[in-house]
């Protein structure tokens, strides 16, 4: 038997993990390789969810397995930060899950309303989880295209009625990874009356709603909408507070979504770790400032590469929101080839736009979460580079 499921071989080898193999090679060879490449927050947690997260681990009552739902008090806190913050009211009882990261999330819901043979609407430009969790669950991917000309907006037209009709399930995420683009309160509003109009649902993927480097805010689905049906809406603390390895996320919405998604999670996880569900309610309650303080970090490494990106020809322009600067390929090579060449050349690691869809092809991302020193040499090289 060749112990793997067929369903494996329709995914893709995950994005990270081939920029991995070629830094880990560039690097064996003695190169200083800059590393534009993952999304992960190079600054710290804050003190205090560090602080609650030590204090809560030390007593053994938490040492056991915690709610599946997530703790009350976290659900609480949730519910808090969205309607003080987002101007979302949400029952913490019936429209809050906790969840061990968004990634998981995003999977379970998957399983949770996907059918054998339902088609799940996918942006393209996008995160390759939103298709490898159709996929897993059994879905056919359908991705509607993310265009520069519509300003990264959902292409609704590009969907044929019979597969409309088909779909279940449709994956949004604003601010958008990998082009940084920013919803608009209509947009949500057209895109949710076709999903209603559809009988589909909607997962927002709202992970980097509070990374936002220039007003005005990014609105929240759910806050839009009002109502809730339909809608289910992800947030992360990960790109919020810089805690992308504690694996801490919620989800808010429609209680029917959220319902499912609980049921396949009390069936496949028992649950985040009740001194992390802590730790991330202080950084709610006592870090509101937090977000605004590592956006103004970001801000300053765009503003440090985008011009001299420009100036080399790599056209981009300046993100409102997300950590990530998208940037169209000089020339004709393709993505990947421009990628090699990045990584020849200049020793700079990138993300071929390809990796996150055809309709990302001609474009590479640059992520800003690395020390604002390295950015600066990194701007260096580029300058002293033709393409």
């Amino acid at each position: 038997m060749p112990f793997e499921s067929t369903r494996l071989n329709l995914l893709q080898p995950y994005l990270f993990a081939r920029l991995d193999a070629k830094k880990t090679e560039a690097l064996a060879s003695g190169v200083d390789v800059i590393d534009f490449g993952v999304g992960d927050p190079d600054l710290p947690s804050p003190n205090e969810a560090v602080t609650a997260l030590c204090e809560a681990a030390s007593r053994g009552e938490h040492h056991r397995y915690p709610p599946y739902r997530g703790t009350h008090e976290f659900r609480e806190a949730c519910a808090d930060w969205l309607d003080k913050r987002h101007g979302v009211h949400a029952d913490p009882e019936t429209e809050v899950l906790a969840l061990i990261g968004s990634k998981e999330g995003l999977a379970h819901l998957c399983l949770g309303i996907v059918n054998a043979g339902d088609v799940v609407l996918c942006p393209d430009p996008g995160y390759p989880v939103y298709h490898s969790s159709a996929v897993l669950a059994g879905g056919e991917v359908f991705k509607f295209p993310l265009e520069e000309r519509l300003r990264y907006f959902p292409d609704l037209s590009a969907i044929p009625q019979r597969i409309a009709e088909s779909a279940s399930l449709m994956f949004l995420n604003y601010p958008n990874n990998p082009t940084g683009a920013c919803a608009t309160g209509a947009m949500f509003n057209d895109v949710v009356g076709y999903a209603r109009s559809n009988n589909l649902a909607i997962c927002h993927d709202a992970a980097y709603i509070d990374t936002v480097l220039d007003k005005p805010e990014q609105p929240s689905m759910l806050a839009t909408c009002r109502d809730k049906s339909n809608i289910i809406e992800l947030f992360s603390f990960s790109k919020t507070f810089n805690m992308t390895g504690w694996r801490i996320a919620f989800a808010a919405g429609d209680k029917k979504l959220i319902a499912a998604l609980g049921k396949v999670k009390t069936n496949l996880d028992s649950g985040a770790f009740v001194p992390i569900q802590m730790a991330a309610v202080e950084a709610m309650k006592r870090c509101e400032k937090f977000p605004a303080g590592i956006c103004a970090f970001y801000r300053e490494r765009r503003d440090i590469l985008v011009p001299v990106l420009n100036k080399v020809g790599i056209e981009a322009q300046p993100p409102r929101a997300t950590f990530y600067v998208w940037g169209k390929v000089p020339g004709d090579l393709g993505s990947a080839a421009f990628a090699e060449q990045l990584l020849s050349q200049c020793a700079i690691l990138v993300a071929p736009g390809v990796a996150f869809g055809k309709y990302g092809e001609g474009f590479v991302r640059f992520s800003l979460t690395l020390p604002t020193e390295r950015v600066q040499e990194a701007a260096r090289r580029l300058s002293s580079t033709h393409f």
